[in-house]
């Protein structure tokens, strides 16, 4: 399975900060907003990625992240000139998705917890269909809700209702199968011009296609597109670095610990910083040792 971050959009809940840099490029924490997603696919078992950004911010995120080899992964990039939705994502990584199965990660979406891993990667394995995962909220009408039956099965699905019929939010990680192009192309603007994920989603519930993956009690999901929610994603990310003494969303460790990378090119990367960080990767080696 092949991956798209989206990181496009004006970031205009952000201003003024966003108006000279993208918001995926601010920092939770101690790392880039940006490497999260990057992570959370990396933990799905995907070494393909295509990101999507502005065009004024392409070589930003190159300057980065590089083609992704520096973690045993490839990276590759184009542009959303305008925010047209989430589900232009597919129109523009046609060519690189190529009739393969493909996964979309917002790129300020923000996931950790025990066992998630192992869920992303069963995820992975999709090879028809389309496949969401739910988590519950307590805000339900601030996000698109799935209802799901007594099996975990969907009944239906909204987006920001007023009077929500479940309190399962659909967070901004998806999977589909090699048609989702072809599915994408059949969806016109909404009301506000843009063309909706939800649409796609809808598409693969009507035919009975979509399977839901609860996410597991203890998993954490963070949504940071406002100031107020980078803050406390950069606070919880604090709180487990700070308490367990492991990182959140270290690409090194990642690659390392998936094999994309050996020893001796996690010491190269190490020896690339001069702060604590090189201090925590160098630390993870000796743990082998």
């Amino acid at each position: 399975m092949k991956g798209i971050i989206l990181a496009g959009g004006a970031g205009s809940r952000l201003h003024p900060v966003t108006r000279g840099v993208s918001k995926h490029l601010l920092t939770i924490y101690d790392k880039p907003l940006i490497y999260y997603p990057i992570a959370t696919l990396m933990l799905a078992g995907i070494s393909e990625i295509l990101l999507i950004c502005t065009p004024e911010h392409s070589q930003s995120y190159k300057s980065l992240l590089g083609d992704g080899r520096q973690w045993g992964i490839s990276i590759s990039y184009a542009v959303q000139a305008d925010p047209n939705g989430l589900a232009e994502a597919f129109l523009i990584g046609r060519d690189f998705i190529d009739g393969q199965p493909c996964a979309l990660a917002l790129g300020d979406n923000i996931f950790y917890g025990a066992g998630l891993s192992g869920q992303l990667q069963e995820l992975a394995r999709l090879e028809h269909g389309a496949a969401v995962l739910a988590y519950q909220v307590s805000d339900p009408q601030r996000f698109g809700i799935v209802e799901l039956d007594a099996d975990g099965k969907p009944l239906s699905l909204e987006e920001k209702p007023e009077k929500p019929r479940s309190n399962w939010a659909i967070p901004g990680l998806y999977f589909y199968g090699p048609d989702v192009v072809q599915v994408a192309e059949q969806v016109t603007p909404s009301a506000r011009g843009e063309l909706e994920i939800t649409c796609v989603n809808e598409t693969y519930f009507k035919r009975g296609d979509l399977r839901v993956s609860r996410l597991q009690r203890g998993t954490t999901w963070l949504d940071a597109g406002t100031f107020d929610s980078m803050l406390e994603a950069s606070h919880f990310v604090q709180t487990v670095e700070k308490r367990q003494g492991l990182k959140v969303a270290c690409l090194e460790e990642v690659a390392w610990r998936r094999g994309l990378i050996t020893d001796a090119e996690m010491r190269e990367r190490a020896d690339e910083f001069k702060n604590e960080y090189r201090d925590y990767l160098l630390g993870l080696l000796d743990t082998r040792s």
